[in-house]
């Protein structure tokens, strides 16, 4: 009996909840306070996955000895003690029955909180364009109204339904039970839509994943579709500008709002800002008077107007760097037989001359790619399996006997055999893997394609509250029905076992009373549905008929049209890359060979003698326009004030001429 294993998963998580942390976001540049908030929300998440299999072989054990004791005395001997009598062997990751339901409570009622109330107000907050906390607050609260108010409205009409029902006393333990089954209800739902979707199209997308052909074309696809996208989050940032460049002519260093101004201005980088300090003014229109509303307006639009251009930037520098990869997987396999030619021209030469490095590399880069296409066939076996087995005890886990749900099975197998290493090892693999089939779906789903998780910390705030707010709604009512997948349930089996701390703590799978009719009927019937729907691909087919193009195989000519232009816009990015490697390929040698000071001088030099010629170019033009030109009577001329250039000397005059006017000559 030790605290060793609970203690060291507790550890572990918080790691790789910090890491996971680390690598989507900016701790450097987020506020604190998100930072903070998502870490606590991707841990206790994280913390219920990995901890539960340990409630789980814990309440095995529980059950055995509450069984044992149940059952008839053991025979004493003369000294008192049994002999022969039947044991429970304590499972080595066994942890005392008073550590785990304070746990379970910190963990779900912090998530909770978490999920319904801080963290939608914090997303509201941070796409807030007020100046002011107050404002921001204010701001959020009103975002959230709506929203609000719908669960307001929801839980008023429970309450009222509780209330009217016969022989039913609320009080404070079952409003926490109520509370906890409408979240569970609508964890539940939203848990069928995503499975429904992920239970198939996790497997296919693996396999067709070991294609690179097919991979490819799927790349260029998508590289077509994002180049849009990226156009028009560029114009919609170049549309902010234009409104903003308004607004600092009309807004000076001593107006009331040029604080505000100076706000907004910090929010955009500075590459864009000398892009607009370089643009002309629009027209000659007067800009009407901003206000501190506009103003706010404004901020809100330039926020999310950068952060659509920031996410679709990481995006398409994520999908070249794949889809290069993709064309040197493709180009070695048609050229399997000559290890140089399917290097780049920069690269060959360098490469001819280590013929022994060069076969060298061939035989890794082979083992490589043909290593990865084995093994993303066989984990899209195993998941495909996985996913079978899934979809078939979700079906059937209502059915206590006979035992059809196949989880089921293997726990009751290694519960009469004492194996809790394989009880914790099934629940971590099966919760693991419906925890990434959901989350996964989440993210490719995109919600108004405004959420995305970029690597090499490039996730904004807002896709970081998103997430943190998926997992906390997501994880509790999935550990429930995995719960109910090994029948350890009562409310599902309909039978009184001795449960789980999580369940005790957490309530059961259940639904509220309205919809909870019939609801081992339709659970199953939507499942199936939803998986054969994604199998045949009519999610993608009505998609496409309605105008928003989905990838379906290259069967329809669009889809073929967006194939060809994604591939030359593949080709246009190399060679910009390309050219640009070389370029500083050129500069590096330049100074390697020169050295800094001698580069220096040198363009010094050269920009100096360029100057002297432009001069000496500019007055021989002057000359020979000059030559024929009459000389002025100044005697019977009479000056103005404005004509007082004219008595200076010729060649003075004519230096104050306009610089460039006689550059065409």
């Amino acid at each position: 009996m030790s605290l060793g294993p609970l203690i060291g998963e507790v550890v572990i998580t918080f790691v790789l909840a910090a890491c996971l942390l680390y690598r989507y976001g900016n701790w450097f540049k987020h506020h604190i306070i998100v930072t903070v908030s998502v870490l606590v929300a991707w841990y206790f998440s994280f913390l219920i996955i990995f901890v539960l299999p340990l409630d789980v072989s814990s309440t095995v054990y529980r059950q055995c000895m509450q069984t044992l004791n149940a059952s008839t005395e053991p025979p004493e001997t003369k000294n008192g003690s049994s002999s022969d009598s039947p044991s429970c062997h304590v499972p080595w990751s066994y942890v005392p029955d008073e550590v785990f339901p304070d746990l379970w409570r910190v963990v779900y009622w912090t998530s909770q909180f978490l999920t319904w109330l801080i963290l939608p107000l914090m997303q509201s907050y941070t796409k807030a364009g007020d100046f002011t906390v107050k404002g921001k607050l204010r701001s959020a609260l009103i975002d959230n109204a709506i929203y609000y108010s719908t669960y307001l409205f929801i839980c008023c009409v429970l309450f009222v339904y509780l209330v009217l029902k016969p022989g039913l006393d609320v009080d404070g333990s079952k409003l926490k039970v109520i509370a906890s089954s409408a979240s569970n209800t609508w964890g539940l739902f939203l848990l069928v839509l995503l499975l429904g979707h992920a239970l198939v199209e996790v497997p296919r997308s693996l396999w067709r994943a070991s294609s690179y052909g097919h991979s490819l074309s799927k790349a260029y696809f998508r590289t077509a579709k994002l180049s849009s996208e990226r156009s028009e989050s560029e114009e919609a940032v170049d549309d902010v500008l234009e409104h903003l460049q308004a607004v600092t002519l009309s807004v000076g260093p001593g107006h009331y709002l040029h604080r505000h101004l100076e706000t907004i201005m910090q929010k955009i980088p500075a590459e864009i800002r000398d892009r607009m300090g370089r643009r002309p003014p629009a027209d000659g229109s007067v800009p009407d008077e901003p206000t501190e509303k506009s103003l706010v307006r404004l901020h809100k639009q330039v926020k999310k107007a950068l952060q659509m251009q920031h996410r679709t930037e990481a995006q398409w520098v994520i999908l070249l760097d794949k889809v290069i990869a993709l064309e040197d997987a493709s180009r070695f396999f048609s050229n399997h037989a000559r290890p140089n030619s399917w290097w780049p021209p920069s690269q060959r030469n360098q490469k001819i001359n280590h013929i022994y490095k060069a076969k060298l590399n061939f035989v890794c880069i082979d083992w490589y790619w043909r290593g990865k296409e084995y093994f993303l066939k066989a984990a899209a076996v195993c998941a495909g399996t996985l996913s079978a087995a899934i979809i078939w005890s979700e079906v059937t886990f209502f059915v206590k006997d006979p035992v059809l749900s196949i989880f089921a099975r293997i726990v009751n197998l290694a519960k009469s055999n004492y194996d809790y290493f394989t009880i914790e090892l099934i629940s971590t693999l099966v919760i693991a893997y419906l925890c990434y089939c959901a989350y996964s779906t989440v993210f490719k789903v995109r919600v108004l394609n405004f959420y995305y998780l970029a690597g090499h910390h490039g996730t904004d705030e807002y896709s970081l509250i998103f997430s943190g707010m998926m997992l906390c709604r997501l994880t509790p009512p999935m550990c429930l029905n995995f719960l109910g997948l090994i029948h350890m349930d009562s409310h599902v089996i309909k039978t009184r076992i001795l449960e789980t701390h999580y369940t005790q703590v957490m309530g059961h799978m259940d639904v509220i009373g309205i919809v909870s009719d019939g609801f081992n009927i339709y659970f199953p019937t939507v499942l199936l549905l939803l998986c054969a729907a994604t199998y045949f691909s009519l999610g993608s087919r009505l998609l496409s008929a309605l105008g928003f193009h989905q990838f379906i195989g290259g069967e329809d000519e669009m889809t073929a049209d967006l194939i060809d232009e994604g591939r030359d816009l593949v080709k246009r990015e190399k060679r910009r890359r390309q050219r640009t490697e070389e370029t500083s390929a050129r500069r590096r040698d330049f100074h390697e060979r020169f050295g800094t000071s001698l580069g220096i001088r040198r363009m010094r030099n050269d920009d100096r003698v360029r100057r002297s010629e432009e001069l000496e170019s500019q007055e021989s033009a002057r000359a020979v326009l000059l030559r024929d030109v009459e000389p002025l009577d100044y005697s019977s001329a009479e000056l103005h004030p404005e004509d007082e250039t004219l008595r200076l000397p010729e060649r003075t005059r004519f230096n104050q001429l306009p610089r460039g006017l006689f550059d065409d000559v």
